[in-house]
């Protein structure tokens, strides 16, 4: 997954003005105790952050 295809995933679910202030501000188990951006800087594939934001927050399938 490209970083703009997930960007925009986030931006899709969160909204635009949230999405950045989730992926700065949220700490999750899923990404090991990071942020998003955390993860992204520690070199986590896009895909896989995804994966828990989905998984932390109850993203439904259909939106994954």
């Amino acid at each position: 997954m490209r970083l703009t295809d997930f960007w925009q995933r986030m931006a899709d679910h969160f909204g635009e003005a949230y999405a950045d202030s989730f992926a700065r501000d949220h700490v999750m188990s899923q990404l090991g105790g990071r942020t998003v951006h955390e993860a992204l800087t520690d070199g986590w594939e896009a895909k896989d952050i995804w994966r828990a934001v989905c998984a932390a927050m109850e993203i439904p399938g259909s939106r994954r």
